[in-house]
């Protein structure tokens, strides 16, 4: 069975291309133009329109991680499956809005994926292991980070214990001075480098809180935590700014605590249930 490499093929390609030989790069340089096309052609038919041999096209394969021809195809297959390549995602004045909302999904999508391959699994666990143990969580963020930190407070039912986000900065710091054993600090920061967070989580430790804190990218924040998740995306910011970002963090942040109801048991699940049916019948309207 062909192996699944570990990315966008097209991503791949266009990484390594500077790298390649004149007549390997102008495969390269055929499929990033068109990857979609390269699908229904044959091996003949690719060394044609690149202007190279058949072996070229094979030892290109090679290069790449692929065995050959046929698995390059199956993981050009697979790409197209999570939009285009980062190369064909740049907005332009004379697009469209239907040209620019298609390249705006395509992006996050392409994004998402790219942050979930590179998603450090262990570093997931152990973060659910940490928030199963506390018994007092404060989230901690500013700007759209802090957006992500407050819709995390509004899942405290998940995590089975006291929850709180505080908007102003002084409280902030008076929350992370509060904090001790047993409790946990989440961090978020997509740049990872705000002064303001990365001292409330140096306060929290100081006072024998863990830290939890997630990212954008290695970063001043994840050096001062005890469990650090890289929520890693691609962004093109010169003409909009984009809210993946905030998407992939949001998402990590169910997925941890999602992992942290299922590990509290039945006896949590059932609370939650009688929850979300009182708030139901709250939301009804008697006519």
């Amino acid at each position: 069975m062909p192996a699944q490499l570990d990315g966008n093929i097209l991503e791949v390609i266009e990484s390594q291309k500077a790298s390649m030989r004149p007549s390997q790069r102008k495969v390269a340089e055929r499929i990033l133009e068109d990857g979609a096309a390269v699908l229904g052609t044959t091996l003949s038919e690719l060394a044609r329109g690149a202007g190279v041999s058949e072996p070229t096209v094979i030892r290109f394969c090679r290069e790449i991680g692929c065995s050959g021809f046929r698995e390059l195809k199956i993981n050009l297959a697979r790409s197209a499956a999570f939009g285009l390549s980062a190369t064909e995602l740049e907005l332009s004045a004379e697009d469209s809005p239907a040209e620019v909302g298609e390249k705006i999904f395509d992006a996050s999508l392409n994004s998402l994926d790219h942050c979930r391959r590179n998603l450090d699994w262990q570093e997931i666990d152990r973060g659910v292991d940490l928030l199963s143990e506390a018994r007092h969580i404060e989230f901690f963020g500013y700007g759209a980070s802090g957006i992500v930190a407050q819709d995390a407070q509004q899942k405290f039912a998940l995590f089975g214990c006291t929850c709180a986000y505080q908007i102003d900065a002084h409280q902030q710091y008076i929350a992370a001075s509060m904090l001790g054993p047993n409790d946990v600090a989440v961090a978020v920061s997509n740049t990872g480098t705000t002064r303001s967070v990365v001292e409330f989580v140096r306060t929290a430790r100081l006072n024998g809180a863990r830290v939890l804190a997630i990212s954008g990218a290695k970063s001043p924040l994840l050096e001062q935590s005890d469990v650090g998740i890289v929520v890693e995306t691609r962004e093109n910011t010169e003409l909009y700014t984009p809210t993946i970002s905030r998407l992939a963090a949001l998402i990590v942040i169910d997925i941890l605590s999602t992992n942290v109801a299922i590990r509290r048991g039945p006896s949590h699940a059932a609370k939650i249930q009688h929850m979300k049916k009182g708030l139901a019948e709250m939301r009804a309207l008697n006519l």
